[in-house]
């Protein structure tokens, strides 16, 4: 005979379960429908995207390249959790901006994906997002040192170059990743209308109208900060850095971008 004490103690323990199991049905999201079918032009240039950057070293075994839905504004594209140089069109997975997956299929997720999400929430100018480690520009964010465009190329940082300090989101943080959308919402109006925005200790973030500027933007500013921690080193009084007016002149004339890029696919992609 079971004690009316024992009774108890069993019904405690079948309602907080019950509990448990409401819950979780409560907060079970149905996942967001597809944008629909995208050309599969755009997605090869997605994968090249993410062996370029590996290949230029600005992304390591981490980091990620998104770029927004064609048809759906409100959806983007992303790798799952992956190495960069390993990426294929099979790795692709759809999200909402909420970042949300619209078919998981068991797949790891990128932990800091809410970066693309509360983006592209934000700047309805941008369709690609890349979020890198790019080693050359962590001085400029752990410093007061600003970074500042040096080369023609990377005149397009003629804007400013924010950093966005975790500390002071207002949000937790303690490991300095984004690992939600309160913490991408900050990071992106940290960024604001620039095209890049420095992470703390961590890396960067660059955004661009399409992925093979995003990729440019990424490798010219990794480039720019390794050459200009070069020139300070140098010493010989003060820099001449490319003035607002040279970058607003690159903005209207960026020279002839599709060369580059055709090079860097070729060498990423075999072909």
């Amino acid at each position: 005979m079971i004690h009316p004490v024992q009774l108890i103690a069993i019904a405690a323990v079948v309602l907080v379960v019950a509990a448990g199991v409401e819950q979780r049905a409560a907060t079970a999201q149905t996942p967001p429908t597809s944008g629909g079918p995208v050309d599969p032009a755009l997605i090869e240039d997605l994968v090249a995207a993410n062996r370029i950057l590996s290949q230029q070293g600005v992304l390591d075994e981490s980091g990620h390249v998104s770029i927004r839905h064609p048809a759906r504004p409100n959806r983007y594209l992303m790798a799952r959790s992956l190495s960069p140089a390993l990426v294929t069109a099979e790795d692709i997975l759809e999200f909402d901006l909420d970042s949300n997956p619209v078919d998981q299929r068991g797949r790891r997720l990128a932990l800091e994906r809410f970066i693309h999400g509360e983006i592209y929430k934000g700047r309805q100018d941008v369709n690609a997002v890349i979020h890198s480690h790019s080693p050359s520009v962590i001085p400029f964010s752990v410093t007061s040192v600003p970074l500042r465009p040096i080369i023609l190329p990377a005149a397009f940082l003629w804007t400013g170059v924010p950093v966005f300090e975790t500390r002071k989101a207002g949000v937790p943080a303690a490991d300095m990743l984004i690992r939600n959308r309160d913490l991408g919402k900050a990071l992106a109006d940290s960024l604001g209308d620039k095209r890049v925005a420095l992470l703390r200790g961590h890396g960067n973030v660059v955004v661009g109208p399409d992925v093979r500027t995003a990729v440019r933007y990424a490798i010219f500013t990794e480039t720019n900060a390794r050459l200009l921690i070069t020139t300070i080193g140098l010493g010989g009084g003060p820099i001449n850095y490319i003035s607002p007016e040279e970058g607003a002149a690159r903005d209207g004339d960026p020279g002839i971008p599709a060369r580059a890029w055709e090079l860097w696919k070729s060498k990423a992609l075999g072909k």
